[in-house]
């Protein structure tokens, strides 16, 4: 299958008038063609099916490359499977599209596909280790959304406990940075951890939440059954904030 045929398929399953909703929504700059979601899953696994492992990767590759809003995250569905051998290539074309974040639609997506091959590999945390530190602040978010499967994790073995302690500890450097999205992942991978782990999560807020910002503690606390006391909370969220909050979106699903 050539670029040029993956996106005749994908434009065949455009909308009239979703184009617009989604740059509105999304804030995209670049091309969007107006696909549903659930359309380009029933694409991308007729090409998973259809596809060689070599030819999925090189197809995903020139999707990414493309730049067009749905080619980037059929690219990420394309390479989104739980058990894939010889999975190399697959790990090193996901990692390469880092830099290029931009966008939350498009970075959970390639997270989605990451999550598969850092449960298949979980040796690969030692890499992700190095996107915690990184100037891009997507790619230091996507350290927290790939390692999702950690937070969900019921009667842990010690080596998951000790993956989970690190990837705490990697959200515990995040709080004092104000960066919205940041503080959401913080929120999004504490709550999902008080499902599995309630003590855990508590812990943290307690540790941790007077430094968050006031939504992503809210957030963060919101399965826990009674309230969190911040001894250590002093103030309230500055009106700036607390606009920020208000007007940024809700990513995660």
């Amino acid at each position: 299958m050539t670029l040029e045929d993956a996106l005749n398929e994908l434009n065949a399953a455009f909308e009239p008038g979703r184009a617009e909703q989604m740059v509105s929504y999304h804030k995209q700059k670049r091309i969007v063609l107006g696909i549903p979601n659930t359309a380009i899953n029933d694409i991308t696994k007729g090409w998973r099916k259809s596809l060689s492992l070599e030819e999925r990767v090189t197809l995903a590759d020139e999707l990414w490359k493309s730049d067009v809003f749905e080619a980037r995250i059929a690219a990420a569905k394309l390479l989104t499977q739980a058990r894939i051998k010889e999975d190399g290539a697959v790990w090193e074309l996901l990692q390469s599209w880092l830099p290029d974040f931009d966008s939350w639609a498009i970075a959970d997506h390639a997270c989605m596909a990451m999550q598969k091959r850092l449960v298949a590999d979980p040796s690969r945390l030692d890499e992700v280790d190095a996107w915690t530190t990184a100037e891009h602040m997507w790619t230091r978010r996507a350290a927290l959304v790939a390692c999702l499967p950690w937070a969900k994790l019921n009667n842990l073995k010690p080596e998951d406990q000790a993956r989970r302690d690190r990837i705490l500890g990697w959200a515990t450097s995040y709080v004092p940075d104000r960066n919205w999205f940041l503080q959401k992942a913080i929120a999004w991978w504490v709550r999902d951890l008080s499902k599995h782990d309630a003590e855990a999560s508590r812990d943290f807020l307690v540790a941790h939440g007077a430094g968050m910002k006031p939504f992503a503690r809210k957030e963060a606390a919101k399965y826990l059954k009674e309230p969190v006391e911040y001894p250590d909370l002093v103030s309230a969220a500055a009106p700036q904030e607390a606009e920020a909050e208000a007007s940024s979106p809700d990513e995660d699903v």
